[in-house]
């Protein structure tokens, strides 16, 4: 596997991923903002009855007042609208605690949505910069493909010049041998010739009467011939 290869699946890799990573990003984002509107929803609902509350705490209020206005005949019903009271100003409480943690919720709950927003939209850059690079190297690959092809075909040219080359290169050497042998069987013919020579020369010699001095030959000499069985000239 090239170099080229390897990168673009390393980083085919980190794009999945980051993917992966932005589905669970967008999945939480969701999340929070369902928790956040069902907060809102349920301080809507809490500042409402806190409302009604109210409304029912100024109703007794002003009832308690017209009874207390009444006289002490109407003790017994002061009372129970007093315990009412009491029990009203209980649950307002209630409802002002749930009030304040429903805001806690919602401020806890923000930062966290914003915080998963951002992480989105950086996981959202990264993707397209993974991308653009992925492009980019497709591109880069097409081109050393490219070059790779012209190169391929440049390659066999020269393979198919250096064969031709080759072939011709023995084809001479062959002719060499050939030559080479023509001269050594010429060289031997020449060293058979030359040896014959020495000894057709030698024969020569051999065969030269020898010096006649001045006085001449004696009148009993004789000149032979070694080739001649020794025969009395």
């Amino acid at each position: 596997m090239s170099v080229e290869g390897k990168f673009l699946l390393d980083l085919r890799a980190k794009v999945n991923d980051l993917e992966k990573q932005l589905s669970e990003t967008k999945n939480e984002l969701s999340q929070t903002q369902d928790k956040l509107a069902n907060t809102q929803n349920e301080l809507a609902d809490t500042i409402s009855t806190l409302d009604d509350t109210k409304s029912t705490l100024d109703d007794t209020q002003n009832t308690l007042e017209k009874t207390i206005g009444e006289g002490q005949r109407k003790d017994q019903t002061i009372e129970a609208l007093t315990a009412e009271k009491e029990a009203l100003k209980n649950d307002l409480e209630e409802h002002k605690s749930s009030l304040s943690t429903s805001e806690e919720k919602i401020a806890t709950l923000t930062p966290e949505l914003e915080t998963s927003t951002q992480k989105a939209a950086d996981l959202e850059t990264q993707l397209n910069e993974a991308n653009s690079t992925i492009s980019n190297l497709k591109s880069e690959n097409e081109d050393l493909n490219s070059k790779l092809t012209a190169s391929q075909s440049e390659f066999d040219q020269l393979n198919s010049q250096l064969s031709e080359l080759n072939n011709t290169l023995l084809q001479r050497d062959t002719k060499i041998q050939e030559l080479s042998d023509a001269f050594a069987e010429k060289e031997q013919a020449l060293e058979s010739t030359t040896a014959h020579l020495t000894e057709v020369e030698t024969e020569l010699d051999e065969l030269k009467p020898p010096d006649i001095g001045a006085g001449g030959f004696a009148t009993d000499e004789r000149i032979t011939c070694p080739n001649l069985n020794r025969i009395p000239v």
